[in-house]
Protein backbone atom coordinates (compact mmCIF):
# COMPACT_ATOMS: atom_id res chain seq x y z
CA UNK A 1 0.00 0.00 0.00
CA UNK A 2 2.76 2.61 0.49
CA UNK A 3 4.54 1.46 -2.78
CA UNK A 4 1.00 2.32 -4.14
CA UNK A 5 0.87 5.74 -2.77
CA UNK A 6 4.12 6.75 -3.72
CA UNK A 7 3.37 5.97 -6.94
CA UNK A 8 0.39 8.10 -6.89
CA UNK A 9 2.00 11.02 -5.47
CA UNK A 10 4.55 10.69 -8.67
CA UNK A 11 1.33 10.15 -10.82
CA UNK A 12 -0.26 13.58 -9.60
CA UNK A 13 3.01 15.20 -10.26
CA UNK A 14 3.50 13.94 -13.97
CA UNK A 15 -0.23 14.57 -13.68
CA UNK A 16 -0.23 18.93 -12.99
CA UNK A 17 3.23 18.90 -15.32
CA UNK A 18 1.08 17.12 -18.29
CA UNK A 19 -2.00 19.33 -17.59
CA UNK A 20 0.16 22.71 -15.87
CA UNK A 21 -1.26 26.12 -17.49
CA UNK A 22 -2.87 29.09 -16.59
CA UNK A 23 -6.07 30.49 -16.77
CA UNK A 24 -8.95 32.88 -14.76
CA UNK A 25 -10.94 30.17 -13.81
CA UNK A 26 -9.20 30.06 -9.95
CA UNK A 27 -12.69 28.72 -8.32
CA UNK A 28 -13.05 25.95 -10.19
CA UNK A 29 -13.33 22.71 -8.14
CA UNK A 30 -13.48 19.21 -9.35
CA UNK A 31 -14.33 15.59 -8.10
CA UNK A 32 -14.01 12.49 -9.33
CA UNK A 33 -15.73 9.01 -8.17
CA UNK A 34 -14.64 5.41 -9.58
CA UNK A 35 -16.12 2.32 -8.26
CA UNK A 36 -13.50 0.23 -6.02
CA UNK A 37 -13.77 -2.99 -7.75
CA UNK A 38 -14.87 -4.51 -11.51
CA UNK A 39 -15.17 -8.27 -11.98
CA UNK A 40 -15.07 -9.51 -15.58
CA UNK A 41 -16.13 -12.90 -16.30
CA UNK A 42 -13.91 -15.14 -18.28
CA UNK A 43 -15.88 -15.30 -21.80
CA UNK A 44 -15.97 -10.91 -21.96
CA UNK A 45 -13.90 -9.24 -24.31
CA UNK A 46 -14.71 -6.08 -23.80
CA UNK A 47 -15.23 -4.43 -20.33
CA UNK A 48 -15.87 -0.21 -19.33
CA UNK A 49 -14.31 1.30 -16.26
CA UNK A 50 -16.80 4.41 -14.77
CA UNK A 51 -15.84 6.99 -14.01
CA UNK A 52 -18.04 10.13 -12.56
CA UNK A 53 -16.71 13.66 -11.70
CA UNK A 54 -18.63 16.85 -10.77
CA UNK A 55 -17.08 20.52 -11.00
CA UNK A 56 -18.24 23.99 -9.83
CA UNK A 57 -16.52 27.18 -10.81
CA UNK A 58 -14.90 25.65 -14.20
CA UNK A 59 -15.20 26.97 -17.52
CA UNK A 60 -18.03 25.36 -19.81
CA UNK A 61 -15.66 23.78 -21.91
CA UNK A 62 -15.19 20.22 -21.23
CA UNK A 63 -12.62 18.78 -19.32
CA UNK A 64 -9.29 16.53 -20.23
CA UNK A 65 -10.11 13.32 -19.44
CA UNK A 66 -6.72 10.72 -18.66
CA UNK A 67 -6.22 7.43 -17.76
CA UNK A 68 -3.55 5.78 -16.02
CA UNK A 69 -2.68 2.02 -14.92
CA UNK A 70 -1.10 0.96 -11.78
CA UNK A 71 0.97 -2.39 -11.96
CA UNK A 72 2.62 -4.03 -9.06
CA UNK A 73 5.61 -1.42 -9.03
CA UNK A 74 5.10 0.80 -11.48
CA UNK A 75 2.82 3.18 -13.80
CA UNK A 76 1.64 3.52 -17.12
CA UNK A 77 -0.27 6.10 -19.00
CA UNK A 78 -3.02 4.84 -21.26
CA UNK A 79 -5.12 8.27 -21.99
CA UNK A 80 -3.22 11.42 -21.60
CA UNK A 81 -5.54 12.15 -23.41
CA UNK A 82 -4.53 10.26 -26.48
CA UNK A 83 -4.46 6.79 -26.05
CA UNK A 84 -1.25 5.27 -26.74
CA UNK A 85 -3.29 2.20 -28.25
CA UNK A 86 -6.10 3.24 -30.08
CA UNK A 87 -7.43 -0.23 -30.84
CA UNK A 88 -6.77 -1.45 -27.25
CA UNK A 89 -8.29 1.78 -25.22
CA UNK A 90 -10.85 3.95 -25.91
CA UNK A 91 -12.30 7.23 -23.97
CA UNK A 92 -16.11 8.23 -23.89
CA UNK A 93 -16.61 11.55 -22.45
CA UNK A 94 -20.35 12.91 -21.60
CA UNK A 95 -21.50 16.17 -19.56
CA UNK A 96 -20.86 14.29 -15.80
CA UNK A 97 -18.86 10.84 -17.06
CA UNK A 98 -16.50 9.20 -18.56
CA UNK A 99 -16.00 5.48 -19.57
CA UNK A 100 -12.63 4.37 -20.39
CA UNK A 101 -13.36 0.69 -23.05
CA UNK A 102 -10.88 -1.75 -22.70
CA UNK A 103 -10.44 -4.37 -25.67
CA UNK A 104 -9.58 -7.73 -25.81
CA UNK A 105 -9.19 -7.89 -21.98
CA UNK A 106 -6.92 -10.47 -20.63
CA UNK A 107 -5.53 -11.49 -17.10
CA UNK A 108 -2.42 -9.84 -18.05
CA UNK A 109 -4.83 -6.09 -18.06
CA UNK A 110 -5.80 -7.09 -14.45
CA UNK A 111 -4.53 -3.17 -12.72
CA UNK A 112 -5.81 -0.38 -10.58
CA UNK A 113 -7.38 2.09 -13.44
CA UNK A 114 -7.41 5.63 -11.83
CA UNK A 115 -9.07 8.28 -13.63
CA UNK A 116 -8.44 12.31 -14.27
CA UNK A 117 -10.35 14.84 -14.82
CA UNK A 118 -8.60 18.59 -15.36
CA UNK A 119 -9.73 21.70 -16.34
CA UNK A 120 -6.89 22.94 -18.40
CA UNK A 121 -7.84 26.64 -18.76
CA UNK A 122 -7.81 26.87 -14.80
CA UNK A 123 -4.56 27.77 -11.99
CA UNK A 124 -6.71 26.14 -9.37
CA UNK A 125 -4.70 23.10 -7.76
CA UNK A 126 -8.43 21.76 -7.13
CA UNK A 127 -9.28 22.00 -11.14
CA UNK A 128 -7.06 18.77 -11.58
CA UNK A 129 -8.40 15.76 -9.67
CA UNK A 130 -7.69 12.30 -10.08
CA UNK A 131 -10.08 9.65 -8.61
CA UNK A 132 -9.02 6.61 -6.24
CA UNK A 133 -8.79 3.88 -8.86
CA UNK A 134 -10.52 0.83 -9.97
CA UNK A 135 -8.95 -2.24 -9.19
CA UNK A 136 -10.19 -4.72 -12.66
CA UNK A 137 -10.08 -8.57 -12.07
CA UNK A 138 -10.72 -10.58 -15.10
CA UNK A 139 -11.76 -14.26 -14.30
CA UNK A 140 -10.10 -17.48 -16.20
CA UNK A 141 -12.04 -19.88 -17.48
CA UNK A 142 -10.58 -22.01 -14.40
CA UNK A 143 -11.72 -19.57 -12.02
CA UNK A 144 -15.19 -19.35 -13.63
CA UNK A 145 -15.49 -23.52 -13.45
CA UNK A 146 -14.32 -23.17 -9.53
CA UNK A 147 -17.11 -20.57 -8.79
CA UNK A 148 -19.90 -22.99 -10.47
CA UNK A 149 -18.20 -26.00 -8.32
CA UNK A 150 -18.55 -24.36 -5.46
CA UNK A 151 -21.89 -22.76 -5.97
CA UNK A 152 -23.16 -26.71 -6.41
CA UNK A 153 -21.88 -27.98 -3.18
CA UNK A 154 -23.47 -25.26 -1.38
CA UNK A 155 -26.72 -25.50 -3.29
CA UNK A 156 -26.61 -29.15 -2.49
CA UNK A 157 -25.27 -28.96 0.96
CA UNK A 158 -28.43 -26.99 1.39
CA UNK A 159 -30.91 -29.37 -0.60
CA UNK A 160 -29.56 -32.12 1.81
CA UNK A 161 -29.85 -29.81 4.99
CA UNK A 162 -33.55 -29.25 4.11
CA UNK A 163 -34.54 -32.78 3.33
CA UNK A 164 -33.03 -34.09 6.28
CA UNK A 165 -34.52 -31.43 8.62
CA UNK A 166 -37.84 -32.52 7.28
CA UNK A 167 -37.33 -35.86 7.11
CA UNK A 168 -36.75 -36.06 10.69
CA UNK A 169 -39.66 -34.08 11.70
CA UNK A 170 -41.68 -36.42 9.63
CA UNK A 171 -39.85 -39.26 11.96
CA UNK A 172 -40.99 -37.46 14.83
CA UNK A 173 -44.00 -36.70 14.00
CA UNK A 174 -44.92 -40.70 13.48
CA UNK A 175 -43.71 -41.59 17.04
CA UNK A 176 -45.36 -39.34 18.54
CA UNK A 177 -48.45 -40.39 17.33
CA UNK A 178 -47.91 -43.91 17.19
CA UNK A 179 -47.10 -43.18 20.61
CA UNK A 180 -50.46 -41.22 21.89
CA UNK A 181 -52.23 -44.30 20.26
CA UNK A 182 -50.64 -46.99 22.16
CA UNK A 183 -51.22 -45.08 25.67
CA UNK A 184 -54.96 -44.24 24.47
CA UNK A 185 -55.28 -48.03 24.06
CA UNK A 186 -53.54 -48.93 27.05
CA UNK A 187 -55.96 -46.17 29.21
CA UNK A 188 -58.49 -47.49 27.95
CA UNK A 189 -58.08 -51.12 28.42
CA UNK A 190 -57.12 -49.78 32.16
CA UNK A 191 -61.07 -48.22 32.15
CA UNK A 192 -62.65 -51.54 31.16
CA UNK A 193 -60.64 -53.37 33.56
CA UNK A 194 -61.37 -51.25 36.48
CA UNK A 195 -65.03 -51.61 35.37
CA UNK A 196 -65.40 -55.31 35.01
CA UNK A 197 -63.56 -55.39 38.22
CA UNK A 198 -66.54 -53.67 39.94
CA UNK A 199 -68.77 -56.02 38.18
CA UNK A 200 -70.77 -53.49 35.73
CA UNK A 201 -70.26 -51.93 32.47
CA UNK A 202 -70.94 -48.51 32.17
CA UNK A 203 -73.49 -47.03 29.57
CA UNK A 204 -71.29 -43.79 28.57
CA UNK A 205 -67.95 -46.14 27.90
CA UNK A 206 -67.13 -44.64 24.82
CA UNK A 207 -66.45 -46.44 21.61
CA UNK A 208 -62.31 -47.67 21.18
CA UNK A 209 -62.47 -46.00 17.87
CA UNK A 210 -63.90 -42.68 19.34
CA UNK A 211 -61.84 -42.09 21.72
CA UNK A 212 -58.79 -42.70 19.60
CA UNK A 213 -59.35 -40.24 16.45
CA UNK A 214 -59.87 -37.03 19.41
Amino acid sequence: MASFNKLKNVLMLAFDWILYSTGAADTCQVTVTQPRFQEADYSVHTVFLTCAFSSSGCSSSPPQVLWFRFLTNEHEDLCTPECRDHQKYKVHLSPENSSLQINDVTVDDNAVYICGIAFSDSSSPLSKQTGDGTVLTKKTEKQHRNGKFVFMIIASSLLFLYSTTVLTFFVVYKKISSGRKIFQAIAQELQKQRFADHGWQPDDLEDDTVYQNR
